[in-house]
Formats: structure tokens, sequence, C-alpha cells
């Protein structure tokens, strides 16, 4: 394994609702559904869902920590689970199905610890966080099927992650709560319209549609980065437009079909807030996607600024290989 190159492994559940959150995500390598933590080798699913092997369905990542950090991977591990069920988690039951983080080294067994810890401290649950931090042990790689399930039988993975409690769970407890009365003071008038009322602003009038300077674009309201500069193209329409997102994780999409048109809006995932729409009439060889975004909607950080705004982090994305 090459030296900038990591391996996290994390139990939550049903591993097929824990591949999409990590998928597409800056810095992810390779995500493999498998079984861990048990006694015998190359189980097959019917056997781990026996819950008589000791072990547990999971997810092995293979990551660049110096895009990702495992800290990072952590937080997003958490908010797929409802951490303080020891007995399996949503309508799946049994030890297979514990939420577990296997630590690969000692820096990330501190970093899980004070992880959990922290969790355990905010207040946030009502009941301790019984999610394990364990040695991880032979990782054996699930049937072909389970691979990628939720881009392969995805009709059927948004009915089970509903059905089983879990998409519930999420929305209710790890969506932030943002009052709409303070962004009222915190926003201007413009920016509450486009965010919070799913506005657009005028084209060729908005701040970012011909800006040229190199930096990130992060959520005005959660301060999530959003959009870099470097996928920043003139689209000719009069609004900041981009080839993709820097991290899907934080935007989300939804059919619109307001204004007579069928549209896909683009949002922000943790504010939820309006941001734009994409379509399919960008450049063909960067993926030919548009992300016609709203300049309102975003604060740009120039690349000199984002160490002192807690941003340095992102300065891989001007790096000559990115």
């Amino acid at each position: 394994m090459k030296e900038n190159i990591e391996l996290a492994t994390f139990a939550g559940g049903c591993f097929w609702c824990m591949v999409e959150p990590f998928d597409r995500r800056p810095g992810i390598i390779k995500i493999v559904s498998g079984y861990t933590g048990g006694d015998i080798e190359n189980p097959t699913y019917e056997q781990v869902c026996s819950n008589k092997t000791g072990h547990v369905e999971a997810v092995q990542i293979t990551f660049d920590p110096a895009i990702m950090s495992f800290e990072q991977l952590v937080e997003t591990f958490w908010q797929q689970i409802d951490p303080t069920d020891a007995g399996g988690q949503f309508n799946d039951r049994g030890e297979s199905y514990q939420t577990v983080i296997f630590y690969h080294n000692e820096q990330q067994r501190q970093i899980a610890e004070a992880s959990k810890q922290k969790l355990n401290n905010s207040g946030k649950f009502n009941q301790p966080i019984a999610t394990k931090i364990l040695p991880a042990t032979p990782f054996y790689e699930a049937e072909e099927k389970h691979q990628d399930y939720y881009k392969k039988q995805s009709f059927h993975y948004r009915l089970y992650k509903k059905g089983s409690g879990r998409e519930d769970f999420i929305k209710s407890n790890w969506q932030p709560k943002i009052e709409k009365s303070e962004l009222k003071k915190k926003l201007t008038p413009t920016q509450y319209q486009v965010t919070q009322e799913n506005g657009t602003e005028r084209p060729f009038q908005n701040e970012y549609w011909d800006n040229e300077e190199e930096g990130i674009y992060v959520d005005i309201v959660s301060g999530d980065v959003l959009f870099s500069s470097k996928d920043k193209f003139d689209a000719g329409c009069g609004w900041p437009s981009f080839t993709k997102p820097v991290d899907h994780y934080h935007i989300k999409e939804n059919t619109d079909k307001s204004h007579g048109m069928i549209r896909t809006e683009v949002r922000s995932k943790n504010a939820d807030s309006h941001l734009g729409h994409v379509f399919n009439d960008g450049p063909k060889e960067a993926g030919g996607l548009r992300y016609c975004m709203n300049s309102a909607a975003m604060r740009f950080i120039p690349k000199q600024k984002m160490d002192e705004e807690g941003y340095g982090q992102f300065h891989y994305l001007f790096h000559s290989s990115n």
C-alpha cells in the first residue's frame, strides 16, 4: 500500500446503506462491502445474517488522508447511524448489524475514541453511545451482488433505506436545525430570497458570474465548501457555472417542476438552501454537466485567505495534479 493511502473500516448496520455516503467524496479511492470481526474465514451473506459467525456487515474504504482525513470519515460515519443502538440498526436486528469503528493504527484509535467521547458529551442523544471501537481484523469481501448496491438496485435501495427507518432517523437527528428568523438577521434580502424562498438572482448582475480569481465557494449559510474556481467556466448564461462540486456529500439534487419546466434543483445538504440547478449542457470533456449557481447562495474565499478562514485543508484543489 502506498505511503499516502490508508484504510478505514466501519460497520453501520446494513452495508447497502454505508457505501453511498462515502462514494464520490474527494480522496476516496475505493469502497468495498464485506464482513469482519468474526471467527470464520470467507463467510457468506447467509452465514453472517444468521448472527452465528461473530462477523458484522461493514465497508472498507481506501482513502487519501491528504485530501479526506480520517476525522472527516468518522464524522460522516456517525451521521449515517443511530449510535445509541447496541442491538442492531433500525429494522435490522442482531450482532451482524451492530455499529463498530475498526481502527487500523493507533492514530485512528485515538481519533475514534475522541470523537465518540465528544458525541457522548454533546448531549445530542439521551442514551450513551453504544458504538464499539475495535482493532481491525481480517476483512472478507462480500458477494458481487452486494457491491455498490445503491447503484445496481437503486429503486429497491431507496425503498429499503426509507422503510427501515434509517432515512427518517438521519433527517430527524443529523439534519442541522436552522432558525429562519435568525437567517433573516444574518443574510441580505437577496441572499434570503434565493436560499430560503427558491429565488433566482438576475443574470450578469450578480457578484460572481464573471469572477476569475482563484479560490473556493462556500455555502453562505453552513460554510460547507461547495465549488472550486478550478471547475468554474464561462457558460455565457450570466450566473457562476461549474462542472462539478468539490464534495457531492454537501449537496443534494431534487426534481423541480416549477415554472412549467422539469429541471434538477441543487440544494445544500446541511443548510437545505436553494443553490441553483444542474444541466446537461456543460463541457463534454469535463463530464458534460453545468452547475448553474446563484452568487447570493455562496461566499467566495480567495485562495490566499483560505488558511485564515479555516479552509487550509482544501489547498489540495490547487495542486497541479488535481
